[in-house]
């Protein structure tokens, strides 16, 4: 199945990320966490596919993509940096190992965020955030995606882990083994992870070190 939309607008997140609101074909779900092969409707593009997570809802009657932009890649994100309202992109049936399976811990590197910002709206809307912990790392304060709803959806139960910067306002640290043992409290709970692949395969190495059910790390690289 492929589709073109038309892009309805595009804000800025951050200084490198951008939120494109798109049309959304009729009868088209997706499961909040999951994700379709996007491509730009244009001659030279419209074969380079690229996956990329909804982060809004499955009821909203828009189509929403929160991407980070990377300039030096000479890529699909580079291209569309300089799409505008109006123009098209294709997309296509969606999929995703990432879905809401219980209450647990959400450790999130960089743009690995975006599966769950969709599953977190979600369990805000049906009132079932208790239990939900964010461990989100970033290189810098400015590159925190989304950082006041993350607050007001999870309050003091969202942590934010600076790795670059030593003049953060928040945790200074490395998502290292210690700092994991002395952030997670309940190993039998659910564990979502996505991020760097390197990132995501030391976590999932340090999870099952510490006694963490296996069967609930959930790996999604970006």
């Amino acid at each position: 199945m492929e589709k073109v939309v038309k892009i309805k607008s595009i804000g800025q997140v951050t200084h490198d990320v951008k939120q494109f609101i798109v049309e959304k074909p009729e009868g088209y779900e997706f499961t909040p966490g999951h994700a379709t092969e996007i491509s730009i409707n244009q001659e030279e593009w419209k074969d380079e596919k690229r996956p990329f997570t909804f982060t809004s809802l499955n009821e909203d009657d828009h189509l929403e993509f929160t991407i980070k932009i990377y300039p030096d890649h000479d890529g699909v994100t580079e291209q569309l940096a300089k799409l505008k309202e109006g123009d098209e992109l294709i997309v296509r049936d969606t999929w995703g190992a990432i879905e809401y399976k219980g209450p647990g811990y959400i450790i999130a590197g960089g743009a690995g965020i975006t599966p769950y910002i969709s599953m977190l709206r979600d369990l805000k809307k049906k009132d079932k955030l208790a239990g939900m912990n964010l461990i989100f790392s970033n290189k810098t304060d400015k590159d925190i995606i989304l950082k006041e709803e993350l607050d007001s959806m999870l309050g003091e139960n969202a942590t934010y882990v600076i790795t670059d910067q030593e003049d953060t306002k928040h945790t200074n640290a490395y998502l290292n083994e210690e700092f994991l043992k002395s952030n997670i409290s309940d190993l039998s709970k659910q564990f979502y992870v996505c991020g760097p692949p390197e990132m995501t395969d030391e976590i999932n190495k340090t999870l099952k070190k510490m006694g963490a059910d296996t069967d609930a790390v959930q790996l999604d690289d970006q």
